[in-house]
């Protein structure tokens, strides 16, 4: 009896081989080759040689007499686990008796039909937008949370191509009734009131009296008028030492004039008192360019205030991951207008626009420009010579005197001086 020792066998690993020599597997989408050697195979390889993320990109054709079959290592019929998953493949020298381990790669190859139209690969739509494309990498690519808002965003654009229709018609409706002469009108007297009219207080244009056109509720509510009673008792004990070195240090005006034509005793004294003082929080605010949560802290800012003056007088912009708050150009306007509404309800439905607009740091043109869309009386003394040398420093006063005046393209601007 005699026995037969099978030949020895070694692995030999390719370290340094190229892309070439990588083996490639194949596997068939529609069932297994029974004569896989009547098969064809041809690697065309991308020709951009200098794009890292094409140089990569194979397409493996696999011809016979019946069918063609293409398979890709790139796009949508590409295999997915050749980017999760090394494969190698072991090749047998009969000669040497030594097996090569090669690293490959996995074709799916589908048959291609002549007569079939399909497109496999569609080319890139140059008409998408910006936020179209956006759009097609949060479907593909987003978190669970992009992809909501993205399905609610398309759902409230359900239906915009019939809403334009109806607004539509019923602009054309309103042209016919009106006439487009009335209607160029409307516009310019809107457009005449700017974006100042967004940050008004709540005016009652048809009220009966002066005090209930811009109500004192509106602006300080009651609540708020309640949690200022502390605060308001300090600003009423102030001596008259304590308001000269606040005139000197360069103070709000209009707190000092007020705080100076105080009433001696009594519920107006602490009410005057209260204004004051958010008056004063007011001016203080409409010089502040970006303001932090200890706003007022030092003049004892009860929390009610401090929480209104943030929501209601400022904006929130991100800088560097944080929030903060900012107050803008038409913010100081809308600080204006209601330190404005409030000086008319502390002076008998007047107030001074000089001293206002230097406390609040703005330009005069802009402070008139808040007055008028207000709809206030404007008066200015006419000058004249003082006793002293020099002329007199006139103020221009507001007052509120039903009905309202109505301005006409007081927001125009004014032309440039040209430089040269």
């Amino acid at each position: 009896m005699k026995t037969t020792m099978a030949a020895s066998c070694s692995l030999v690993c390719c370290g340094e081989e190229r892309e070439s020599d990588k083996a490639v597997i194949v596997r068939f989408s529609n069932g297994s080759v029974k004569n896989g050697d009547r098969l064809d195979f041809t690697m065309y390889k991308n020709a951009d040689e200098s794009n890292p993320r094409k140089k990569s990109r194979r397409i493996l054709v696999a011809e016979s007499e019946r069918l063609s079959y293409v398979g890709n290592n790139f796009g949508a019929g590409s295999l997915k686990c050749n980017n999760f998953c090394k494969y190698y493949v072991g090749v047998l020298n009969k000669q040497t008796m030594q097996m090569e381990v090669h690293s490959a790669q996995l074709f799916n190859m589908q048959p291609v039909i002549p007569a079939d139209t399909t497109e496999t690969a569609k080319p890139q739509d140059t008409t998408l937008t910006y936020r179209d494309k956006v759009d097609s990498l949060i479907e593909a690519f987003g978190t669970n949370k992009q992809k909501r808002a993205l399905s609610s965003r398309r759902l409230n654009q359900v239906g915009s191509d019939t809403l334009h229709q109806a607004v539509a018609k019923a602009a054309n409706t309103v042209i016919d009734q009106k006439g487009l002469e009335a209607l160029q009108q409307e516009v310019a007297e809107t457009e005449s009131q700017g974006d100042l009219a967004l940050h008004l207080p709540p005016c009652n244009a048809d009220a009966d009296r002066p005090d209930n056109v811009y109500l004192f509720d509106d602006i300080i509510s009651p609540a708020e008028f309640g949690a200022l009673e502390q605060a308001g008792s300090k600003m009423a004990a102030l001596t008259t030492e304590e308001l000269q070195k606040m005139r000197d240090d360069g103070g709000s005006l209009c707190v000092v004039k007020h705080l100076e034509n105080m009433a001696t005793v009594g519920e107006a004294r602490d009410k005057r008192a209260r204004c004051i003082f958010y008056l004063s929080l007011l001016l203080k605010l409409a010089r502040q360019k970006s303001v932090t949560r200890k706003f007022g802290q030092e003049e004892g800012c009860p929390r009610i205030i401090q929480s209104k003056l943030l929501k209601t007088f400022t904006v929130e912009t991100f800088n560097n991951g944080r929030v903060q708050n900012m107050v803008s150009s038409s913010m100081r306007a809308k600080l204006a207008a209601y330190s404005l509404a409030l000086l008319l309800h502390m002076g008998h439905m007047t107030a001074d626009l000089t001293l206002l607009h230097r406390d609040l740091a703005i330009t005069e043109a802009r402070m008139i420009e808040v007055a008028k869309s207000m709809g206030l009386t404007l008066t200015k003394p006419a000058r004249g010579k003082s006793d002293e040398a020099g002329l007199r420093d006139d103020h221009r006063q507001a007052s509120l005197v039903l009905p309202l005046v109505k301005y006409d393209q007081f927001m125009e601007r004014r032309k440039r001086k040209k430089m040269h």
